[in-house]
């Protein structure tokens, strides 16, 4: 059986796509992140939580802060990509579920009433929403950088707060000059799925 996607698509989405390290100067317009966020939204998470939220680093003075909690490897990428975003997973997603779960908005205090709860669902759903973003980007024609190699105590501290937890910086552009490594392995189907 065949996908239904174009193969075109899948390549651009999955088999030909790849973690860029370099990137030319080529803008990010405000557009082009506004509509790749207007596909990713309506990626599932449970209970509509939607808990990830986006710090996009523009100004030169953000991304030299940005830099000095980045993994040393990861320096020089991160300060010459055309943006970069800051994902992270809001753990007070909650005080929205009256308006994104309005079939049981008593959501809100039955399930996410204490913070560790909210935490765990957040991360996970976050992760979940930060891997939709990964595949928006590379549906723009865009190449994505994603990196865990940082200071995740700084970079909470430096760009958002007590409520919002890290989970990955995004290096976001046109791939330049020798941007790839060679691709890495995969696992087979039948090292992956079981069938019970």
């Amino acid at each position: 059986m065949s996908l239904v996607l174009d193969p075109a698509a899948q390549d651009l989405l999955f088999r030909e796509a790849r973690t860029a390290n370099t990137f030319t100067d080529e803008p990010v317009t405000e557009e082009q992140v506004q509509a790749i966020y207007d596909l990713v939204k309506y990626g599932p998470t449970a209970f509509n939580q939607s808990p990830l939220r986006v710090t996009l680093v523009r100004s030169p003075e953000a991304r030299e802060r940005l830099v000095q909690h980045m993994a040393e490897g990861n320096r020089p990428k991160t300060a010459t990509a055309p943006l970069v975003a800051i994902l992270s997973a809001d753990n007070e997603f909650h005080e929205e579920l009256p308006a994104l779960f309005p079939h049981f908005p008593q959501a809100k205090d039955a399930f996410f009433a204490e913070r560790p709860v909210r935490e765990q669902a957040a991360g996970l759903n976050a992760a979940l929403q930060a891997a939709y973003f990964i595949v928006g980007i590379r549906a723009a024609g865009l190449a994505a950088g994603p990196m865990t190699g940082f200071d995740f105590a700084g970079v909470q501290k430096e760009f958002l707060d007590d409520d919002h937890t890290p989970l990955m910086v995004i290096n976001i552009g046109k791939p330049g000059d020798d941007a790839w490594f060679p691709r890495s392995p995969r696992l087979e189907y039948e090292d992956v799925i079981t069938t019970v």
